[in-house]
């Protein structure tokens, strides 16, 4: 019985990480470039809103593993939070880059179309490689140095410039938005590198669990948003409040940017690497496909296309495990 539901979860699992992965962006994209009367959301004030939400929801699974005791919750917490400071502490810094690359991703997709922003993204297996390599100490095959080598010649190819004028009906990016948005996917994909290993890192150390780490990585984080947000917008948050410009599309920006990391953590166990190359691919191929038809933000050219193959090749090529011979001539 188990083995006939098994395609099925592996199926289902591919479905969620496509609808996340291209709705996350797309929503994002959109809700950056809609034309409202009133003012625009805050991004910073939309951060704020993910971590409290994100903590909220690991809360949640945290009582359910302590088959929804409050005291079990209360005595968990106390234990691992409050009477470990140190621990606690070392979840400080990886907080503050992934607060940093939250932002990050709304400037990125302020300045750039949804389908170069997915493409462009996908540096973060390039650093998370290099990463690992220097923190963890992995060591990767020809096919994943070879996968490298393609997903940078790829995304390079996807942010040659040409010559063609835009025929979308929104107004085109200019040069130096571009480079704004290119500059901040490339930080974020650096930022995002390192943290996830240092997170990796410290969750071999100990034998917490997953949830109770992402509450302390949201109590930072939350902490680290609020600091920027009063920093940067705090004259904008005194005259017309933290949530301004909010709307449905806000709200699910919100909802799929704090529960985005939980659900690919949940189902991530049925897919392999192959699924999730899959998973990458049908991604970008939707976020190009409904940029160019629905957002109208898009033009497309042959050298994208061209780049965006190789950058789908090098994930499924990065994914990639070689079986072992022995087992292909066993008789």
């Amino acid at each position: 019985m188990s083995a006939s539901h098994s395609p099925q979860l592996k199926y289902m699992s591919l479905g969620v990480l496509v609808v996340q992965t291209t709705s996350l962006v797309l929503t994002m994209r959109y809700s950056r470039t809609l034309k409202e009367d009133g003012p625009r959301y805050l991004a910073s004030s939309a951060v704020v809103s993910a971590e409290v939400l994100k903590i909220f929801a690991c809360t949640l699974l945290v009582f359910r593993e302590q088959n929804f005791s409050l005291r079990g919750l209360n005595r968990l917490l106390k234990e691992e939070v409050v009477n470990k400071p140190m621990e606690t502490m070392k979840l400080a810094i990886p907080a503050g880059i992934y607060t940093l690359q939250n932002n990050l991703l709304y400037v990125a997709l302020s300045n750039l179309d949804a389908a170069t922003y997915q493409v462009t993204y996908q540096l973060k297996i390039l650093t998370t490689a290099l990463f690992s390599v220097s923190m963890l100490g992995k060591r990767l095959g020809l096919y994943q140095w070879l996968s490298l080598l393609i997903l940078m010649a790829g995304v390079a190819l996807v942010q040659w410039p040409t010559d063609s004028v835009s025929g979308t009906k929104q107004e085109p990016l200019t040069a130096g938005s571009q480079l704004v948005g290119v500059m901040a996917v490339l930080t974020a994909c650096l930022s995002s590198g390192f943290a996830g290993v240092y997170f990796e890192k410290i969750l071999k150390q100990t034998k917490q669990s997953v949830w109770v780490r992402n509450i302390q990585l949201g109590v930072f984080g939350f902490a680290f948003g609020l600091m920027g947000m009063l920093v940067y917008d705090g004259q904008k948050v005194r005259e017309l409040g933290m949530f301004q410009g909010y709307n449905g599309v806000t709200c699910t920006v919100v909802v799929l940017q704090a529960l985005g990391g939980l659900v690919i953590a949940a189902v991530i166990k049925y897919a392999d690497n192959i699924l999730k190359g899959f998973a990458t691919s049908l991604s970008i191929i939707m976020s190009t496909l409904i940029s160019y038809f629905w957002l109208e933000d898009f033009d497309p050219t042959s050298v994208f296309f061209l780049g965006a193959m190789l950058v789908i090749a090098a994930t499924f090529l990065y994914g990639y495990e070689r079986k072992s011979v022995v087992s292909t001539i066993k008789v």
